[in-house]
């Protein structure tokens, strides 16, 4: 096995040797030989096939002899990725080319094959597109300062398109997916004193006027002096009901020191809060026990956990905030029409990068804060699965 240039900028490609016995499809020793695998992905990984070369799904499973006979000769070639660790197992018919995924459980016998493209070409051309679309450069680069719905839709069927030509038949529910759930991430452009932008009644028309709860400055407790996020508040509000999220709709908004001295004076003592608790605006709850509070003097959206006695990063600020609840109310919608939740993993991984493309803030492990643990809610809730967290 060799790699061209370095890992980093390189292809990882195989010699003639190399793939017999295993692969006999001209087109695909045609690509392993030259074009070859990109050494470094976003979504896809090949570190396996780098490291260890073609192996043969039935020479890595326990108990082969329970594996599906369609299973038995598969090769293992990579996985598909999320943040910190691999999703799925890549695996390549050697007979036909095609691409599949599947997981490898410690009974064979529950091992199944997912389509995921015709080809290695195809494969590779599916995850440079979904990667273009992100960074708004290749195919993608005239979507460079576009924000909105119109953006959205446009980016969506331009996405789309691509995996259709390509697919030789039906889409595969990963692309399906990326080409619903991606371009989302360009519904708002950037802000001013916030991150977005958000486009004028989107949380009013995706809730409902109704659900929307905007705010006086009389609600507004001294300590919340962060003046975007005010004026965030006054002029777009929060949908009362996030899904996951509920506002406080008892004004005026309290600091959390406030909130426990005031409501549950026997729970927490101030020295067990976090020393910012004045100045932590409580505007309502995750779950019961996880209070969402904003820093009144920097505008940062955080959680503090009763039960770990720990205030974590949520959201960059308020409009991000907004995004994640918009995003996770648009998905269970499309999850209705198109069966997302069908392929669970690849769908909470899809959400989890998306929101990062807005807001890394939401998705980054780094310990920025004093006890932080690097526990991050929203990825980890969108995984919940038994939970039911993006079922429509």
């Amino acid at each position: 096995m060799s790699t061209t240039d370095t890992d980093v900028v390189g292809a990882i490609t195989l010699t003639e040797d190399e793939l017999d016995p295993y692969i006999t499809h001209t087109d695909t020793r045609q690509w392993l030989t030259g074009p070859g695998l990109p050494a470094e992905g976003t979504l896809l990984g090949f570190g396996a096939l780098r490291e260890h070369g073609l192996r043969r799904v039935a020479d890595l499973a326990g108990d082969a002899d329970k594996l599906a006979a369609e299973l038995q000769d598969q090769l293992v070639v990579g996985a598909l990725r999320t943040f910190d660790r691999d999703l799925e197992s890549i695996v390549l018919d050697g007979a036909t080319g095609k691409v599949a995924t599947t997981y490898f459980f410690s009974d064979p016998a529950l091992m199944d094959l997912a389509p995921l493209a015709p080809s290695l070409e195809a494969l590779v051309r599916f995850s440079a597109a979904t990667e273009e679309l992100t960074t708004s450069r290749g195919r993608f680069a005239s979507y460079e300062g576009r924000f909105g719905p119109k953006a959205v839709t446009e980016a969506s069927e331009s996405l789309a398109a691509v995996f259709e030509a390509g697919a030789g038949g039906e889409v595969a529910p990963y692309w399906r997916m990326a080409a619903l759930i991606r371009p989302l991430a360009r519904i708002a452009g950037p802000g001013e004193g916030l991150v977005l932008d958000l486009p004028k009644r989107l949380l009013d028309e995706e809730f409902g006027a109704g659900a929307i709860m905007r705010f006086e400055d009389v609600d507004f407790p001294p300590a919340l002096v962060h003046e975007p996020t005010r004026r965030f508040l006054r002029e777009t509000g929060l949908p009362e009901d996030g899904l996951l999220f509920q506002l406080d709709t008892e004004v005026p908004l309290p600091a959390l020191a406030d909130y426990y001295a005031d409501q549950r004076p026997d729970d927490f003592s101030a020295d067990e809060l976090p020393p910012t608790a004045d100045r932590l605006i409580r505007l309502g709850y995750l779950i019961e026990d996880t209070s969402l509070v904003v820093d009144g003097t920097t505008g940062a959206v955080l959680a503090w956990s009763e039960p770990d006695i720990t205030l974590r990063p949520l959201n960059a600020d308020i409009s991000t905030l907004a995004f994640t609840l918009w995003l996770l109310h648009r998905e269970k919608a499309l999850d209705a029409t198109h069966d997302l939740t069908d392929s669970y993993e690849q769908l909470a991984a899809t959400m989890a990068q998306t929101l990062a493309t807005v807001d890394p803030i939401a998705c980054d492990p780094t310990l920025t804060l004093e006890g932080d643990d690097g526990w991050r809610y929203w990825p980890e809730i969108f995984e919940d699965e038994a939970g039911g967290t993006l079922h429509g």
